[in-house]
């Protein structure tokens, strides 16, 4: 923050080593006082008021959790995975205090790594669920999203794509090798063009991961981004690439793309889910890569395809709808585990 008038800057600190943090709109401009919200894996989100002149920070709001929940009962962390070209990949992780970091844990690991969108270290009631029942749960702040800066960004995208893949397996090998769970026991999540980070990594590390949740996934980036007829197919050549003008963007999409990239070998099990009137990612997508998935994998893993039959990009609609959805995403992640409920 820094006082107009001075020229004196502060950084707004908090002691949580991962947490997020945005400010409010201002609605008067000769003001002393900026408003932001503040949350963590742990601590339900909070509103606080900052006096630039003074420095207090006054607590105006928190959020209620009805069921309770007491931050103290768990405990937030942010750590290093060493990426494949020596990057600096931060992890996020929650899990019950006095866990113990013995390798038996299993883990939920959260990735998207796209568009720039950073993925904020912020309160989640539904995650709690998972962590109550002993997962370790992990947000990955792979590159091709912002969490670093913009080179972070520009660094998983285009010709630079796979360092998001080989970010988030990182990510997963970081959680093994501190203690926090092993291999066969981590479950991937991810949607949209994280649900493309799912094809990819099933496809590259198979043997990594207990089950991959894929919703809405991307996962024929090849065949999407050569249909110029779909609306939003050419605003998204220069994220991806555009393989109709370009040979060398056609050969790149196509040795990463998940659909391309299914062959012969042994997958976990696979949650895809679909919505039929998705207008982002087309319903057929999820659907065609799982035909391919069961055509050719070898092994007798599941491999799941649920299509909302009245559900766009967003998921199910409605309060309890959407729960519901995230109670099936967690029960497959449970039962991939190898946990009883």
């Amino acid at each position: 923050m820094r006082d107009l008038s001075t020229g004196k800057e502060d950084t707004v600190r908090f002691e949580e080593e991962a947490y997020a943090l945005g400010m409010s709109v201002g609605y008067e401009f000769d003001t002393t006082v900026f408003r932001l919200s503040y949350s963590s894996p742990t601590t339900p989100n909070q509103v606080f008021d900052v006096d630039l002149a003074t420095g207090a920070r006054t607590l105006l709001k928190t959020q209620e959790v009805p069921s309770g929940h007491d931050p103290a009962q768990y405990e937030t962390h942010r750590i290093f995975a060493k990426a494949a070209d020596g990057a600096e990949v931060p992890v996020t992780l929650l899990y019950k205090k006095g866990t113990k970091l013995d390798g038996s844990n299993p883990a939920l690991l959260y990735g998207y790594g796209a568009y720039g969108m950073s993925m904020p270290a912020s309160f989640s009631v539904s995650v709690l669920s998972l962590v109550d029942r002993g997962f370790v749960y992990a947000i990955a702040h792979i590159r091709g999203g912002m969490d670093k800066g913009y080179a972070w960004y520009k660094n998983g995208r285009r010709e630079f794509k796979t360092n998001t893949f080989s970010d988030f397996i990182a990510a997963g090998e970081a959680l093994i090798s501190g203690g926090y769970t092993q291999k066969g026991k981590i479950v991937a999540q991810g949607g949209s063009a994280g649900g493309m980070l799912m094809g990819a990594i099933a496809n590259l590390r198979p043997d990594l991961w207990a089950g991959v949740i894929a919703q809405v996934a991307f996962v024929d980036v090849l065949n999407t981004m050569l249909d110029d007829t779909l609306p939003l197919t050419p605003p998204e050549w220069p994220e991806w690439g555009n393989p109709i003008t370009s040979a060398e963007d056609y050969a790149r999409i196509a040795a990463y793309a998940p659909y391309e990239a299914v062959s012969a070998q042994d997958y976990p099990p696979i949650f895809a889910l679909a919505g039929l009137t998705d207008p982002r990612v087309t319903y057929w997508e999820p659907a065609k890569w799982v035909a391919k998935l069961r055509a050719t994998a070898t092994g007798d893993a599941p491999l799941y395809l649920k299509t909302n039959m009245g559900a766009g990009h967003g998921g199910a609609s409605g309060r309890f709808d959407r729960l519901k959805e995230t109670a099936q995403c967690y029960a497959f992640a449970i039962k991939s585990a190898g946990l009883d409920g």
